[in-house]
This record gives C-alpha cells, structure tokens and sequence, in this order.
C-alpha cells in the first residue's frame, strides 16, 4: 500500500438538505416544511412578517402546522436571541421558520442551532447568500457587528420564492450583487494560491460568479422577473453560497467585509446595506493592494468595478454611503476595528496598520493615471502611510 498522510478531519457545510425554487414555490412548500416539524417558531421582523405571513399561513394551516411567531428585532443580537429561546420554550416549538433578509435568517439559523431544532429559511430579498450559508453575524443591538459563528450545517430546507424576491425593492438585490461579486476578490486573494481541490474549486466559481454578474446584472435590473433577472437572483443567494460552502473557512472573507463590520460602528452607516457596505469594502481593498503593493492589477481592477457600479447603483465612496461628513475620529475608528487582532483583514498577504487603511477608505474614487499606469495620489499616499507607522 502507498505511504498515507495523516490529515486533520475536515467538517464540510456545503449546502442545505434541499431547495425549492420557482415563483410562488412557498406556496408548493408544505409538504417540505412539514416533513421538518409540527410546531414551527416564524422569526422575522414585523414589516417582513406582515407581507409574508398572508402567503405563509395557508401553507401552514393546510398542513395542520400549530405556529407561533417571534421577532428577531432589534437586531440579531444576543438579547434578541435569548428572547426568542423563551419563544421556542414557550411554543414547545420543533422547527424554526427564518423568514426575511440578511439579519433574520442569521437569528432564525443560530436560533435553531442553539435549540437543535431543523431550520427553514425563506429570503425575501435577494440582498445576501444568508438563506444558503452556515454561518450566523451577531451584531449589538444597535447594529454594530460583533462576531460570526459557525454553524454545525446549513439550512435543512431553502424556500427561493421568486415572487417574494420581486417584491423587495430593486436596492436590495442591487446590494446582493455587490455582496456577492466579493467572493472573488476576497477568496482569490486568501485562496488563490492553494492546492486543496475545492477550494480551487470555490475560487473557480467565484469566477464565474463575477462574469455572470458583470454580463447580466445590469439587464436583470431592467427586468425584474425575466429569465436573466431570475439568473441573477439565483447567483446571489444560491451559488454565492455555494462558494462558501465549498471552500469553507480557509476561502473566507478578507478586507471588504472587515471594512464593513468596521463602518457597521458608526451610527450613520446603519442606513446602507450589507451588501452596500461590502462592495464599497471591496474597491477598499483593491486600493490597498495598489498603495502598499503598486499593484497595477488592482488598479485596473477598481477602474473595472466603478464603472460597474455606477451603471447598477453601488456606492463608490464613502459619500455615496453617506458618510462623506464622519470626523476623522470616527473614520479613525472604523479603521481600529477592521484592523482588530481577529479581523479577517489579516487574511492578506500583506500587513495593514489602520493608518493605511485609512488612506484606502478616503481614496476609492482616485483615476488611474494612464501615462504612468498607476493611480496620481498612490506615492504621495504610501509616503504618507509609510511615515506614519514609523511614527
């Protein structure tokens, strides 16, 4: 027999049990939902329940499913999570029905993950890959990012309902997009590299990914329910995750999400969406690579990404945020926490101090100079950047 390795033992989440999609396919979703459980807790926030419980309770009543319902808000935060414990306790609940964005199925899935009870996650928006991913952000509650947890599996039944989906306003898959397309600069930069066969494999489509949101993002948004936008919807919530799962914890997330949990502690920046966020992160970390590194790939690269965003709608600088007025102060901050010892901003294959980062986040918007291929502020700033960490 040939010589064997011993390797360490590696736990994959790469998908859920199973998925449903296709326009009104809540409403073919019983039989799934009750083969899961016969007393479901419903988490989401008022507004999103409101809409969707009149489309989710028939489904329900017709299965002779007993239901409760349990507000994720205000945030999914650990006391809004204890609170829903109770509501689990109380209901005698044997399922978790996570219905709504980003935020409640995080609440719904780690939810059900502290219970040990199966999930359902029903997006209402096409906005992140959350319905999908193993994964849940804990934030305050007043919206500040703490920390991620992993999760033993993924969701045990994903309801894509396009119907739902087309109701949400047209911003919310726009920030999908943005939050997907940074799988490809994050995990090309964490895990290019790599020799392990999936995680080549989630880089690969995270490749595809970008070129199927460069190519038909933009008629998508023109035509919300058409094939192409039906496409799109697919590539932010199903195969952003199926990247994730693929590629597990080594093809994580790197600076542009570490430079959103970082905006996430200023008061004014709750009004953008995660998704918003993260693509601003992503031209933040292509201004990195051009200002430590010279690196005219990435310089290329952030010209490719605002043009692209211009044309769909993702904000190209921290006044398209609206963030334009944050004192020094609190950029400061910002930059302290995407810079914290456990931040995933270490992922890069260079050092970055908050000073640096700093330089980054106010410089997204500066034009490649053709004549020099390289970006007219990006010597003054590396001077400036330099100085200061010696400092």
């Amino acid at each position: 027999m040939p010589n064997q390795t011993p390797t360490s033992l590696l736990s994959l989440t790469v998908a859920p049990t199973k998925v449903l999609r296709g326009f009104q396919a809540l409403a073919q979703a019983g039989d799934a939902i009750a083969s899961l459980g016969r007393r479901p807790l419903i988490v989401g926030g008022d507004r999103t329940l409101a809409v969707t419980l009149p489309q989710l309770q028939p489904v329900l009543e017709q299965q002779k499913l007993h239901f409760a319902q349990a507000d994720y808000t205000p945030d999914c935060s650990e006391a809004s999570l204890a609170s829903m414990r109770q509501a689990v306790t109380s209901h005698q609940a044997d399922l978790i029905i996570g219905v709504g964005g980003g935020k409640a199925l995080d609440a719904a899935k780690l939810l059900a993950y502290q219970c040990r009870l199966p999930v359902v996650t029903v997006p209402t928006s096409a906005a992140t890959c959350a319905a999908w991913s193993a994964l849940s952000n804990i934030y305050s509650d007043i919206g500040a990012f703490l920390y991620d947890v992993s999760l033993s599996g993924c969701p045990d039944l994903l309801v894509l309902d396009y119907s739902l989906i087309q109701t949400a306003p047209p911003r919310t898959l726009v920030a999908g997009i943005g939050d997907a397309l940074a799988k490809w600069y994050e995990a090309s930069v964490s895990s290019g590299n790599s020799e392990q066969t999936l995680i080549i494999a989630a880089v690969q489509q995270a490749r595809i990914l970008r070129d199927i949101l460069f190519q038909k993002s933009a008629a998508a948004l023109q035509e919300p329910g058409s094939t192409v936008w039906q496409e799109v919807v697919d590539a932010t919530v199903l195969l952003a995750g199926v990247i994730g799962g693929l590629g597990g914890a080594q093809c994580r997330t790197v600076a542009a999400h570490a430079v959103h949990n970082g905006l996430t502690h200023l008061p004014d920046s709750h009004d953008a969406l995660h998704g918003e966020k993260v693509a601003y992160g992503i031209l933040v970390q292509l201004r990195l690579e051009e200002i430590l590194l010279g690196n005219q790939l990435a310089a290329t690269a952030r010209q490719q990404l605002l043009k692209f965003y211009a044309e769909i709608g993702l904000p190209l600088s921290l006044d398209d945020l609206h963030l334009g007025n944050i004192t020094l102060v609190e950029l400061r901050t910002a930059a302290e926490l995407a810079c914290a010892t456990n931040s995933d901003i270490h992922r890069l294959p260079f050092r970055v101090v908050p000073e640096q980062l700093m330089a980054a986040m106010v410089s997204t918007r500066v034009p490649l100079d053709l004549k020099s291929g390289s970006t007219a502020e990006n010597q003054k700033l590396s001077v400036r950047t330099d100085e200061t960490h010696k400092h």
